[in-house]
């Protein structure tokens, strides 16, 4: 097969802003104008879009998706040595936050499919030290949480929803009604790194809750744990969303949903093409809810995975591969208290099998059956 002349990318963000280059362009003049750097209107303007667009009565920015999870950890008053569950397949902030606030991250395995965190998984881990639970949306699709929202409850423990990579998707109860990923638990954190469905050009973040204790509280930690200037009622934390970022999300926020139909057009072109075939497992979808593919994700059988890598970039094609080493296997936990499971299965075929192909809003059909002809061209040779 010959290589492609067309430059394949794992996230395009050059293309996707020349499409709102007008509208932000102006909006950045705007802030320059004004001089309204920090905490202006355009962070009032974005904050206000977004809790329309999730339907939640609060959101709370900040500078990035690692503070929103802290700061959350922070509203709860979890004491030293409290346990927190989160997925041992997943990104290190998940876990790091909770050891940085000396608490026990205790890694669990995910369900071997979705790649997600299941109320079965997490019964199994409860003891009498749980506090809090970190459901991690990964990939684009939710939790099933229903679930796990129901065993919170009966154990009277938080839920963080983890929705950094899941903006926009949507989760449908047993009673038929939706909800946005990231607003069913009691607090919900995401990130707005320039690779996320909703990127900002710099860092970002957002805590969202229709707790108004909650809110209150997480505002407060944002703001050096204060509401009025000088007057410090908790201890606190400096993060900030710039006006500047506002500016670049409240012009994506309203193509949102268009940019994941994009990107469930560009699954659905990978999932024909890989359908049957016996290296490859396409990505499962959860019953219950929508999936907004902030990566489309293969596990490769047969211990091929690094090979087709190999492959792959021979043909100037990028792929990524999330996340090569389990959460307890990192250096950074080895002195720490989080736990050490004899074994997670699920997670360690993942680390060995999962591989990420590029999946973005701008992807067209060219590029789209350059990669998988390339990749069907890999499994069917001798």
């Amino acid at each position: 097969m010959e290589k492609t002349t067309v430059q394949i990318q794992m996230v395009d963000l050059k293309t996707q802003y020349r499409r709102l280059k007008a509208e932000i362009d102006a909006g950045i003049q705007e802030v320059l104008d004004t001089a309204a750097f920090i905490n202006g209107p355009k962070v009032q303007q974005f904050q206000q879009q977004f809790e329309a667009y999730l339907n939640v009565k609060h959101v709370i920015p900040c500078a990035n998706g690692t503070d929103a999870l802290q700061i959350a950890m922070m509203a709860l008053d979890l004491e030293p040595g409290d346990e927190v569950i989160v997925p041992a397949f997943t990104y290190v902030a998940t876990a790091e936050v909770i050891a940085l606030l000396r608490l026990r991250p205790v890694m669990v395995d995910v369900d071997s499919d979705t790649f997600n965190l299941t109320a079965d998984i997490i019964e199994a881990a409860i003891t009498p030290r749980t506090k809090a639970i970190v459901p991690v949306n990964l990939f684009g699709q939710s939790c099933d949480m229903e679930p796990i929202m129901a065993l919170a409850n009966k154990h009277k423990l938080w839920v963080i929803e983890d929705n950094a990579q899941a903006i926009g998707a949507d989760y449908t109860f047993s009673d038929g009604h939706t909800m946005k990923t990231g607003a069913i638990g009691h607090i919900g954190c995401t990130s707005f790194y320039p690779s996320k469905n909703l990127g900002a050009y710099g860092d970002g973040g957002a805590l969202y809750t229709n707790d108004d204790e909650l809110a209150n509280k997480c505002r407060m930690i944002a703001n050096h744990g204060q509401t009025k200037r000088y007057y410090h009622g908790l201890v606190g934390c400096n993060s900030r969303l710039d006006a500047m970022q506002a500016v670049v999300l409240s012009a994506k926020l309203p193509h949102l949903d268009e940019y994941a139909a994009a990107r469930q057009a560009a699954a659905a072109h990978y999932d024909q093409a890989f359908q049957g075939m016996l290296g490859l497992q396409i990505p499962k979808r959860q019953h219950n809810s929508t999936h907004v593919f902030h990566q489309y994700t293969l596990i490769v059988k047969n211990g091929q995975r690094d090979a087709l890598q190999a492959y792959l970039q021979e043909h100037s094609i990028p792929t990524m591969i999330y996340y090569p080493v389990p959460l307890y296997a990192q250096e950074a936990f080895s002195n720490s208290m989080a736990n050490q499971f004899d074994t997670l299965p699920n997670t360690e075929m993942l680390c060995q099998s999962v591989i990420s192909l590029p999946m973005h809003t701008e992807l067209d059909t060219k590029q789209l059956t350059y990669i998988s002809e390339t990749v069907q061209t890999f499994f069917s040779k001798p």
